[in-house]
């Protein structure tokens, strides 16, 4: 893995604030040719560093703003019980993050909906009929204080 310089890093600021500039207009603000900046951009796609350009949605404005922290605890955290519940639960388009933890409970997922009945209906159709849950704990988001995409490099 090739190492990040300083360029680079304000390269990857600039794309994660808005990959919807023009390789021009980020070779402005780091003073590079925008052949320097194509090509950078590039190595760091290639290299796997940025994964990706995604378009980010308001939650409010497509009605699904009820959001759910949901732990769950497997009956027994053994390895065919853990494949299988992540096998499931990543075909869940309300879940849009699952991290597998220590602590009390073995996963964390987030999960969007319409509101709290969505959420029953998600809960008693899909989710508790993934085989090996031993129990889920649910937090309702209240007020989202700070959601960033952002990953700040120094």
């Amino acid at each position: 893995m090739w190492k990040l310089d300083k360029t680079d890093k304000k390269l990857l600021y600039l794309l994660q604030n808005n990959s919807k500039r023009t390789t021009k207009a980020y070779a402005n603000q780091l003073g590079l040719s925008t052949t320097a900046v194509y090509e950078r951009i590039k190595r760091l796609e290639r290299e796997g560093i940025v994964k990706g350009y995604v378009a980010l949605v308001d939650k409010t404005k497509v009605d699904q703003s009820f959001t759910v922290l949901c732990h769950v605890k497997l009956i027994q955290h053994v390895k065919d019980f853990i494949l299988q519940f992540e096998k499931e639960v990543y075909k869940l388009k309300e879940v849009v993050e699952c991290f597998h933890t220590s602590g009390d409970y073995d996963y964390i997922l987030k999960i969007h909906v319409r509101d709290m009945q969505a959420y029953r209906d998600f809960m008693t159709t899909k989710l508790t009929a993934i085989r090996h849950i031993g129990s889920t704990q649910s937090s309702f988001i209240i007020n989202e204080v700070k959601n960033s995409t952002i990953i700040y490099l120094e």
